[in-house]
Parts: structure tokens; sequence; C-alpha cells
């Protein structure tokens, strides 16, 4: 029913932009739609139904509204990564993260308080494509000696290979809900089960 409902949400407000972007701002990173995050988060929650997580870690800003819902659903605290580096923070975790939407670099911190050697994680974010924000984590999940036990994305866009990047990494466990096959010529094309 999730997959369903995010299929559609996908298909009738998606938008292609240039260079493989799919903008789904109305419901998904911009504007939230509550009822469809409770929804893809009840979803994550059965897929990883059977790994042991103490924790939900994401990236900011557009991975917090499903990373938080999970963490609800699971009752679990969720960390997210920052952006940029605090000045409430002087001991943290950082890593270098490039983003394919943005066509920069940035670094991203995470307070050394949250994250140690006994915990084990699951990470969550709305996207997965070419796996740069999932290599960020995953560095400094072994920075701080934690567990990355899965990863769990909203929306994969298959095309830029992400999946396999993270793959090489060592993470095996990854589910993405919604899976999209291409964007060519502004279709939106969504791989069936």
């Amino acid at each position: 029913m999730a997959l369903k409902a995010l299929r559609d949400r996908i298909l009738s407000d998606g938008q292609c932009l240039e260079g493989g972007i799919l903008k789904v701002d109305s419901f998904l990173n911009h504007q939230i739609d509550p009822y469809l995050m409770e929804q893809i988060g009840a979803e994550f929650v059965r897929r990883f139904a059977d790994i042991k997580v103490n924790k939900i870690v994401t990236i900011e800003a557009s991975g917090i509204v499903p990373a938080f819902m999970v963490g609800y659903l699971m009752k679990l605290p969720v960390v997210f990564a920052k952006k940029k580096i605090p000045s409430t923070i002087d001991n943290f975790y950082q890593a270098r993260v490039y983003s394919f939407t943005k066509q920069t670099e940035c670094p991203i911190v995470l307070n050394k308080e949250y994250l140690n050697p006994d915990d084990h994680v699951l990470f969550i974010d709305d996207f997965l494509a070419c796996g740069y924000a999932s290599k960020g984590i995953i560095e400094l999940c072994r920075q701080s000696g934690a567990t990355v036990e899965g990863m769990g994305f909203v929306i994969e866009k298959e095309f830029q290979h992400g999946r396999q990047f993270i793959r090489k990494m060592g993470i095996q466990r990854i589910e993405s809900l919604a899976i999209i096959e291409s964007l060519d010529n502004g279709d939106i094309k969504i791989k069936e089960d």
C-alpha cells in the first residue's frame, strides 16, 4: 500500500529536471505529506524488522522527516549529520560529501556524544543517487566504531548506480521503496516489483 501510494505520488507530482534530477518537493523534501510519511515509515519498519538496530541516522535536511518517522515507529533515537559545523559542537566526527543535486562538496559532522562503538545503525534518506551521502555516513560510522546494519531510501535512481557504490563499501542490506529506472525524455519510469 505504501509503495503504491509513493509510486502514484511520484508519477502524479514528480517533475524531471535537467541532469537526472527528480523533483518531488511537493510531498517529500520541501512540503511534506505526513500521511504518506507514516506509510513510508511503516514500510521501512516492516522491511528492516529482522535486524537489530538501536539508532536511526540520516543527513540533513531532506532525510530528517523519513528518518524521524522510522525512529518514531521503532521507538529509537534519530541522529542527523549536519552540513555545517555548529559552534556548539567541539568534539565531532567529520567527512566530506559531494552533492549531486547542488554540484558542490561540503563537510558533514556528527557529535561524538551521539554515535559510539555500541551503536547499530539504520541509515534512512530520501534519495539514493550516486551514493555520496551514504559514503559520508559510512565514514562517520566507521570513525565512531558504530556498525551500519542497513540503509533505506525512499527513492532510488537506479541509473546513477549508487547501490553498487555502497555495496563496494561493504553494505549489503539496502532497501529502496521506489526505484526509478529512467528519467529519459522527461518520462519517469518506475521499476516494478
